[in-house]
């Protein structure tokens, strides 16, 4: 579970997370920067804490800034040359070359088509060049990532998407518990889900979503509840 240390605005040095840095390696995530020896925050917003060492800021974002290995689920939009353009929910769209998935060579390329979901980690991300995507991890394989055949597509909250990427998320566990499924999440915003039926895969994503205006204080509780929300 995560704790709050302070709230912090952008630009200000955050000597809390420098102090721990002094004496161990720690985790930078959304909203924290390091500048020569100094923690700088880059967004407003409550300073969270999970141990052992990551430190991030909780800032409710609308719109999605790519950052260099991020999991998203992107939509194909059309094909140019030797690359696909994808939309990511960012101020630019993406590209993924048809090589930077398992096992493609110029004679076996990935059949995809505008309009298809894509689930893929962000390899390149600068202010300055178009984000590049990549579907195979360091060892040219694809494991989950690829594209998203079936199921249901929706759209989540930032924040809603970080925390259920988060390790060993209490959500997903007590979903598991109730039925078996299927599911993506990209810290865009998108989230994918399949289930047996129908019925469960809507259930599903309600459930999900039923999340959204959940406090990380009542994050425990709300799953709790939420074999109710899957059968309503």
């Amino acid at each position: 579970m995560s704790s709050v240390m302070s709230i912090v605005m952008p630009g200000e040095r955050v000597p809390a997370v420098e102090d721990v840095a002094k004496s161990k390696r720690i985790i930078l995530g959304p909203g924290l920067r390091r500048v020569n020896d100094t923690v700088v925050a880059s967004k407003a917003g409550p300073l969270r804490h999970r141990e052992p060492n990551t430190f991030w800021v909780d800032n409710y974002q609308r719109r999605y800034v790519p950052a260099r290995g991020d999991l998203i689920i992107g939509i194909i939009k059309a094909k140019s040359g030797d690359v696909y353009r994808v939309d990511i929910g960012a101020a630019d769209s993406a590209s993924i070359s048809y090589l930077a998935f398992e096992a493609a060579t110029k004679k076996n390329r990935p059949d995809l088509n505008p309009g298809d979901l894509l689930y893929a980690r962000v390899l390149n991300a600068s202010p300055d060049i178009e984000p590049e995507l990549v579907c195979v991890n360091s060892n040219g394989k694809r494991g989950k990532l690829g594209s998203l055949q079936d199921g249901f597509f929706f759209k989540c909250s930032l924040n809603l998407g970080r925390l259920l990427l988060r390790e060993n998320c209490p959500a997903l566990k007590a979903l598991t518990e109730k039925l078996p499924y299927e599911i993506a999440v990209g810290v865009n915003g998108r989230i994918w889900v399949k289930a047996h039926s129908a019925a469960e895969t809507i259930g599903l994503a309600n459930a999900i979503l039923s999340l959204e205006q959940a406090g990380h204080s009542e994050i425990d509780k709300v799953c709790e509840n939420l074999g109710d929300v899957l059968q309503a």
